[in-house]
């Protein structure tokens, strides 16, 4: 993980980030993630782009998923 993301992490965050640790090949939108982990829409989005800025996800469309996912696959 980047610097600027170590800084900035919180609870949602390293809750976040263990789930795809976890599941490599999670793949879930926003709305998902809201339910998933409890969290209002802002606080859930602001986390999940601050991962997708320290390039540990990424997002395709509407899904946030592993930025290394393809290192997973057979």
């Amino acid at each position: 993980m980047t610097e600027s993301f170590v800084d900035q992490r919180t609870e949602l965050h390293l809750r976040i980030w263990g789930e795809f640790r976890e599941m490599p090949g999670l793949r879930i939108t926003l709305d998902q993630a809201c339910r998933l982990f409890g969290g209002q829409p802002t606080e859930v989005a602001a986390a999940l782009q601050d991962l997708a800025n320290a390039a540990v996800l990424r997002q395709i469309g509407p899904y946030y998923l592993r930025a290394d996912w393809e290192n997973f696959t057979a």
